[in-house]
């Protein structure tokens, strides 16, 4: 896929360039069906109490600021206002940050939304956060390196970081594609590639590489007799999430 130039970026915002125009435009094509419940959305909505409650136990978030990057139509970022969180969201797909802005007022839920890359906001408001989530986004832009180290900007010293992925192996291929989108079809057809898939130890590494240290990591695993959705603290070879910490 081609990466779309910093020239091309009418806002100006730096890091623009570090964006997809086909992966947003997928998420763009769903947006008006981010809130419904038994849409393709639906994995995310079951998933969501498991993360949130997975950050809040960590890094308890009442009180505290917290950005949340790649944040779609706001299923993450209501639910950390919710808990008492100060939240920003920031998205570069204009449909989805409609579609937050909407809901949020129906909800009432407190959230900034922002059209605006980790690269362009940590340009404008370095070590602002003290939490920084990004999660089910690393997979989606063309260099996943350069959002880890945008959200080490973000974040302030002492900070806690969530990162939350694919694994790349043979099972993550056949439970994350062929069974997420063409067998049990939890998914739209086409919403991952197998290629962008981050293996934990690149992950990792990039972790390592923005100056952050790693603190832990938990697997979410799915069954499909159950249809039910549960973190796991060592199988981490599909989906997984982990957390960092700004050295205070």
């Amino acid at each position: 896929m081609s990466q779309q130039q910093a020239t091309d970026n009418p806002t100006g915002n730096p890091g623009h360039s570090n964006v997809d125009p086909e992966e947003i435009a997928k998420f763009e094509a769903l947006a008006s069906r981010w809130w419904d419940r038994n849409s393709e959305f639906r994995p995310l909505h079951e998933i969501n109490p498991l993360r949130a409650n997975f950050i809040d136990e960590h890094s308890p978030v009442a009180g505290k600021r917290l950005v949340d990057v790649g944040c779609g139509g706001g299923i993450l970022a209501e639910a950390m206002a919710q808990r008492g969180a100060e939240v920003t969201g920031i998205d570069m797909g204009e449909a989805p940050l409609s579609v937050a802005r909407i809901h949020q007022l129906e909800s009432g839920v407190e959230v900034d939304y922002r059209q605006s890359t980790a690269e362009g906001l940590a340009a404008e408001a370095p070590e602002t956060f003290d939490v920084v989530c990004c999660l089910e986004m690393l997979e989606h832009v063309p260099d996943p390196a350069s959002v880890v180290a945008a959200c080490a900007e973000l974040a302030r010293p002492g900070g806690n970081l969530y990162f939350s992925t694919i694994n790349r192996n043979p099972k993550a291929f056949a439970f994350a594609i062929v069974g997420a989108e063409y067998l049990l079809e939890l998914l739209p057809a086409g919403t991952h590639e197998y290629s962008k898939f981050i293996k934990p130890s690149e992950l990792a590494g990039w972790i390592r590489d923005a100056g952050l240290l790693l603190r832990e990591s938990t697997g979410l695993t799915y069954n499909p007799l159950t249809k039910h959705y549960r973190l796991h603290p060592t199988d981490v070879s599909v989906n997984y999430m982990v957390r960092a910490q700004k050295p205070a």
